[in-house]
């Protein structure tokens, strides 16, 4: 079963346009991002005290719909891992109704923070902090 995390949209958040600014949404997948790792196990103090952190590569955000003031959303948290040193996370911002307001796509990998690169498997890293990946991975 995917995370999904309930949100509701604030009015600070909004731009001069009325609905939620482009930077939010980023805001929005990160809110997902921390609180599925935690939720999956993954505690990332334990991993900086292991001398390994997270880092964020890049991210994508394809904008379907508008998010306006006082609208329930739900944001979803789903982890791919294939091999080598990224992965991805997505996540789907959804209005209370179903509809899909936002697409976020994330490459993420994980830095030895001694040697200032990336691990060769970010998943067993991962997994040694706690991690479970069946916590993130696809499905309803």
């Amino acid at each position: 079963m995917t995370y999904r995390i309930p949100l509701t949209v604030r009015s600070y958040e909004l731009d001069s346009l009325g609905h939620v600014n482009h930077a939010v949404y980023h805001q929005y997948a990160e809110v997902a991002r921390m609180s599925g790792f935690q939720a999956a196990g993954c505690e990332w103090e334990d991993m900086r005290g292991g001398r390994a952190a997270p880092v964020l590569l890049s991210t994508t955000v394809h904008f379907r719909r508008e998010l306006r003031a006082n609208e329930s959303i739900e944001v979803s948290c789903e982890a791919k891992f294939g091999t080598g040193k990224t992965f991805a996370v997505d996540s789907l911002i959804t209005k209370a109704d179903g509809t899909v307001a936002a697409e976020v796509t994330c490459v993420l990998g994980v830095m030895d923070l001694d040697a200032r690169k990336l691990v060769a498997d970010p998943r067993a890293v991962l997994e040694a902090a706690g991690f479970r990946a069946e916590v993130l991975a696809a499905g309803d």
